[in-house]
C-alpha cells in the first residue's frame, strides 16, 4: 500500500482552515444564542460568509489560497467535518428514548408517512413546471423532477437535534416523535437518492441493487435490536472489569458508533444513520458512563460540529440570486418545501389524534433540511442533474429552512407547557435530574441477611423510580433460600432487576460487581450488628468512596414477613443545612410519597450540656422541645420550611420538630421516642479514620441505642 501524505503546505493551509472556520462558526453560534436562536444558524452562516457569496467575492485571492480547488484540501476538510456529523448524531441516540417513542409508534409512523409523502409528490410537480433555464442541458425532466422531490423529502437530522438540544425541547413528546420522524425522513431519503443516482448514472432502473440496499438495511437494524445491545454491554463491562480510564472509554465508544456508521455506509444508507444507532445502544447501556457522554458531547459541540455546519454554508454562492429568475424559484422552492412538511406532518400527527399545535411544530421542526439538503444539491450538480442555478435554488432552500425552522418553533411552544402528563413527567425527569439519590441508574443490592430482606426490599420499592434497576447478589441456597429471594424481587417493584449468584464469598462477589459501575449501593444491615462493629460485607461497601451507599437496619428483633406492604408509618428525619441533609430528606419525600407514611422533620438546636438537675428535668418534662412559633432560631425555621415546600409538591404531609439539645444523637432518639417514629433516616458524608469508615459519632449512636429501624445515606467525600 502506497500511503502518500499531503505536501506541508497542504498541511498549512489545513490547519489555517480549521483555525479561521472554528473560530467564526463558534463566535457568531454564540452570537446567535445570545438573541435566542440556535447555534446552528450562526455557524451556517459563518460558512456563507467564508464561501464564494462574500470572502470570495471582496478578497478572492485570499479565497483562493485558503480555500483551493484542490481534491486533497477540500477532502481533508470535508472528513473532520462529516466526523463532528456522527458524533453529533451519536450525542443525539445518547438522547433518544426508545419507551417514549414506543409509546408515540402510531404517531410517529403517521407524522413519518406524512412528511414523506406530500413533499415528495409536491417537489416532483415542481420539477415538472420549473423552466428550462434551471435544467442541466439534454436532462430528463423526469429525472430532474425525482432528485429534486428527494431534496424536499428528507429532513436533516443532526440540524433538527441542535435545533432542539438548543431550545430545550429535545425530551418533549413532539421533541422525540421529530427524531423518529426525522430518522425514517433521512433512511428513506438516502435510499431514493442511491436509487435515483444510480438510475442516472446507468440509465435504468437497478432493482437488484435496490433490493440487497433494503435487505441490507433490514438485516442490520434486526442484528443491531437483538444483539447489538448485548454486545455493546458486553464491551462496555469488559472496560469496567478491567478499570480502563475515561480516555479508553471514549475511544471505545467512538469506534465503536463509527464502525456502524461504516457498515450503513457500506450498505449505501449513510454513515449517520449507524452513528444514531450506536449513540442509542451506548446511551441504553446498563453499563454506560455519564461522563463519557459529558465528553464526546463536549467535543462535538466545541469543536467538530461547528466545522460540519461552516463547511456545509460553504458551498453557498448567494451571488447566483442576482438573476431575477433564480430568486423567484428559490423563493417558490421555501415555499413548496416549507409549506409541503409542514402540511403532512400536521396531517399526520391529527390523524394520529395530536392536537394542532403539535402537529405545527412537529412540522416545523421537520421542515429544516440543512446540510443533507446541501449535500444533495451537491450530488445533483456532480451527476449534472442541475445547474447552477438550480444548485442555488435548492441550496438556498436547504440554509432558509434550517433558519427559518428555530424561530417560528420558538413562537410555536411559546405558552404551550403540552399535556397534564407530558408537564407531569417532565417536571419529575427535571426532579431527579436534580436529586443526589433519587434518580435513574443501578443499584447494587446484596441479600445477605434473611431478617432484613423483607423490609429492606420494601422500602427500596417505595422510595426508589421505577427507572432505577436493581442487581440482587445472591449468597448459595444454603445461605439465602431461593423462596426468600423470590420475594424480595417481589417486593422491589415493577423495575427491572439482574441477580448474580455468589459462587465464593459474598464479600468477594460485591467486590467483583463493584468494579462493573453503580450509582447507589445498598447494604441491610443486621439488627444484631454492634456498631461500630461492623461486618466486612458493610467494611467492603463503605470502603468505596464513587457512589453513594444506602445503610438500611431494620427494627431488632423484626421478622421477615412483620411489615405490611407500606412499610414504616411514621418517618423521622433530622435537618441541617448540608448535602447528606439533602439526600436524606429526597430519600425520606419519596418514600413518604409512594408509601402515605407521615414524615416528622426535626432541627437540632446545639446548646452546651446541662447539669445533672437539668438532665433530670429534662428527662421528666421534656421541655427541650419546642413548639413552631415559640422557635426562635431563623435558620432552623428557614431550612424546615424548604424542605416542607419541596415535601407539598410531592403530596407528603410533615411535622415540625425543634429541639434544643447538648447531643444532637440523643435529641433524634428522644424525638423518635416521643413521637412514635418507626424509621430515622440520616444522611452523613462517608469518613475514613485509621483506614476504616466512619460515619461520625452522631449516626454511629443512633445505629447503636436506636429501637427503631434506622436509615443512613453516606455521601462519598468530596
Amino acid at each position: 500500500m502506497n500511503f502518500v501524505p499531503p505536501s506541508e503546505h497542504q498541511i498549512l493551509v489545513f490547519l489555517v482552515q480549521l483555525s479561521v472556520l472554528l473560530t467564526l462558526a463558534r463566535l457568531l453560534g454564540q452570537a446567535c444564542k445570545r438573541i435566542g436562536q440556535p447555534s446552528v444558524v450562526g455557524e451556517l452562516a459563518a460558512g456563507v460568509i467564508l464561501g464564494p457569496s462574500v470572502f470570495g467575492r471582496w478578497l478572492p485571492d485570499a479565497f483562493g489560497w485558503l480555500f483551493p480547488a484542490d481534491t486533497v484540501q477540500s477532502g481533508m476538510l470535508f472528513t473532520v467535518g462529516w466526523l463532528g456529523v456522527m458524533l453529533l448524531l451519536v450525542a443525539t441516540g445518547f438522547e433518544t428514548d426508545l419507551a417514549l417513542i414506543s409509546r408515540l409508534g402510531r404517531a410517529a409512523v403517521l407524522v413519518s408517512l406524512g412528511s414523506l409523502v406530500l413533499p415528495f409528490v409536491l417537489g416532483g410537480l415542481t420539477g415538472a413546471v420549473i423552466p428550462d433555464a434551471f435544467l442541466f442541458d439534454g436532462e430528463d425532466r423526469v429525472l430532474f423532477g425525482l432528485f429534486l422531490a428527494t431534496g424536499l423529502t428528507i429532513s436533516s437530522l443532526p440540524v433538527i437535534a441542535v435545533i432542539l438540544a438548543d431550545l430545550r425541547l429535545l425530551r418533549r413528546n413532539f421533541g422525540q416523535l421529530t427524531i423518529a420522524a426525522g430518522m425514517a425522513n433521512d433512511v428513506v431519503g438516502w435510499i431514493l437518492l442511491g436509487l435515483i443516482a444510480g438510475l442516472i448514472s446507468t440509465g435504468r432502473f437497478v432493482l437488484g441493487e435496490f433490493l440487497t440496499t433494503l435487505a441490507g438495511l433490514a438485516l442490520f437494524l434486526a442484528i443491531a435490536a437483538a444483539l447489538g445491545q448485548r454486545i455493546v454491554d458486553g464491551v462496555l463491562k469488559s472496560l469496567r472489569r478491567r478499570s480502563v480510564g475515561i480516555g479508553g472509554w471514549v475511544t471505545m465508544s467512538i469506534a465503536m458508533a463509527v464502525g456502524l456508521g461504516a457498515v450503513t455506509q457500506a450498505l449505501g444508507v449513510e454513515a449517520v444513520l449507524g452513528a444514531f444507532i450506536g449513540g442509542i445502544l451506548l446511551g441504553r447501556s446498563r453499563y454506560a458512563r455519564r461522563d463519557v457522554e459529558e465528553q464526546i458531547e463536549t467535543i462535538t459541540s466545541s469543536i467538530l460540529a461547528p466545522i460540519f455546519f461552516a463547511t456545509a454554508g460553504l458551498r453557498v454562492d448567494i451571488g447566483l440570486l442576482a438573476d431575477t429568475t433564480v430568486i423567484v424559484w428559490a423563493v417558490l422552492l421555501v415555499a413548496v418545501a416549507t409549506l409541503s412538511k409542514f402540511a403532512g406532518s400536521w396531517a399526520g400527527a391529527r390523524l394520529a389524534g395530536l392536537d394542532h399545535r403539535e402537529g405545527f411544530a412537529l412540522g416545523m421542526a421537520l421542515n429544516a433540511r440543512g446540510a443533507l439538503g446541501i449535500i444533495i444539491a451537491t450530488v445533483g450538480l456532480d451527476l449534472q442533474v442541475f445547474n447552477a442555478e438550480s444548485y442555488v435554488i435548492v441550496v438556498v432552500m436547504a440554509i432558509a429552512t434550517s433558519v427559518v425552522a428555530p424561530p417560528a418553533l420558538r413562537a410555536l411552544v411559546s405558552g404551550w407547557a403540552g399535556t397534564a402528563e407530558e408537564q407531569a413527567r417532565l417536571k419529575r425527569e427535571e426532579q431527579m435530574a436534580q436529586n443526589l439519590v433519587i434518580r435513574p441508574g443501578h443499584m447494587l443490592l446484596p441479600v445477605n441477611d434473611v431478617a432484613a430482606c423483607h423490609p429492606v426490599a420494601s422500602f427500596i420499592g417505595h422510595a426508589f423510580p421505577e427507572e432505577m434497576s436493581v442487581t440482587l447478589v445472591e449468597a448459595g441456597p444454603d445461605e439465602t433460600p431461593a423462596e426468600i429471594v423470590e420475594q424480595c424481587s417481589d417486593r422491589l417493584g415493577e423495575r427491572r432487576i439482574e441477580r448474580v449468584h455468589a459462587n465464593g464469598a459474598m464479600v468477594d462477589a460485591v467486590e467483583a460487581q463493584l468494579r462493573l459501575g453503580f450509582d447507589l449501593v445498598v447494604d441491610a444491615v443486621s439488627p444484631e450488628v454492634e456498631w461500630p462493629n461492623a461486618d466486612g460485607l458493610t467494611r467492603v461497601v463503605l470502603g468505596q468512596h464513587e457512589v453513594p451507599v444506602l445503610l438500611l437496619r431494620p427494627t431488632p428483633g423484626q421478622t421477615a414477613n412483620s411489615l405490611t406492604s407500606s412499610g414504616y408509618r411514621r418517618v423521622l428525619l433530622p435537618v441541617s443545612a448540608t448535602k447528606p441533609s439533602r439526600a436524606a430528606a429526597e430519600l425520606a419525600i419519596s418514600f413518604a410519597a409512594s408509601s402515605g407514611a407521615i414524615v416528622k422533620l426535626l432541627h437540632v438546636n446545639p446548646t452546651e450540656a446541662p447539669s445533672s438537675v437539668q438532665r433530670i428535668l429534662r428527662t421528666t418534662f421534656r421541655s427541650h422541645e419546642r413548639s413552631v412559633g415559640s422557635y426562635a432560631d431563623p435558620v432552623g425555621q428557614q431550612l424546615l420550611s424548604g424542605v416542607v415546600r419541596v415535601a407539598a409538591e410531592a403530596g407528603v404531609r410533615c411535622d415540625r420538630i425543634f429541639s434544643d439539645h447538648h447531643s444532637r444523637a440523643e435529641a433524634i432518639l428522644e424525638a423518635a421516642d416521643e413521637h412514635f417514629c418507626d424509621l430515622v433516616i440520616l444522611g452523613v458524608e462517608g469518613q475514613e479514620v485509621a483506614g476504616e469508615a466512619f460515619l461520625g459519632q452522631t449516626a454511629r449512636r443512633v445505629l447503636q441505642r436506636s429501637p427503631i429501624a434506622v436509615g443512613v445515606i453516606v455521601l462519598p467525600p468530596r
